[in-house]
């Protein structure tokens, strides 16, 4: 299989350059594409950057320029449940956007992208259930995400009571550009920072928080 790694920043990125196998740097325009073999698997992985539209750009990248069969993505995340803790690891099961809104002038719901049946994009199921067979005591999440870190406890009670588990900045494109191009999608994600957590322990925990998801995405592609 030839799957595309969306990966959003430096120090996530860091886990995938040091996983010991021989990469290949190749450009794309003034975008950096890595290429190397993982348990047989041809991999395309790519820094997006923060944001939807970064990531969306690699996405639609990695699927028609690099041919992908699939599109993958690890990260860290932030809780919005008060009860989860940092290094819990999720597959993502589904992801609402939180910034996007045509409903005063579509038949719509709040968040809803007109192509689904309501305000949650779904991730692939049967990644999902082949990540399970790999951890059975992974947790499926609903991932609420946008374009802005999200710190403040009111803006989490609030992305909480859309019955969201956890938040990011990227997966909402990721899982979107997927689904319009019919390519199956699946995102591991660790917590960084709790419900009382700040950017702080952002800092402090993201690269810790990223290689656990990072090993756990190595396990899933070497059970394919």
């Amino acid at each position: 299989m030839k799957i595309g790694l969306i990966i959003a920043i430096e120090r996530e990125l860091k886990s995938f350059l040091g996983n010991g196998s021989e990469i290949e740097a190749l450009s794309v325009g003034r975008l950096t594409v890595y290429r190397t073999k993982l348990y047989g698997h041809e991999v395309l992985a790519m820094l997006s950057g923060y944001g939807e539209i970064d990531a969306a750009a690699a996405t639609q990248l990695l699927i028609t320029w690099g041919g992908c069969e699939a599109v993958f993505n690890f990260g860290v995340t932030g809780a919005l449940d008060p009860l989860l803790r940092v290094e819990e690891l999720f597959v993502v099961r589904r992801v609402c956007h939180y910034d996007f809104d045509v409903s005063p002038i579509d038949p719509v719901k709040k968040h809803q992208y007109a192509e689904f049946p309501d305000e949650f994009i779904p991730l692939n199921a049967g990644l999902i259930r082949k990540a399970l067979s790999v951890m059975p005591s992974l947790r499926e999440a609903t991932v609420a995400s946008g374009d802005r870190f999200v710190e403040a406890q009111a803006d989490k009670r609030e992305l909480r009571a859309l019955g969201c588990d956890i938040c990011d900045m990227e997966i909402a494109a990721i899982a979107r550009i997927c689904a319009l191009n019919n390519v199956p999608c699946l995102s591991v994600k660790c917590i960084s920072d709790t419900y009382d957590g700040t950017g702080t322990d952002f800092e402090k925990n993201v690269i810790s928080s990223a290689s656990k998801a990072f090993r756990l995405l190595l396990k899933i592609i070497q059970s394919l």
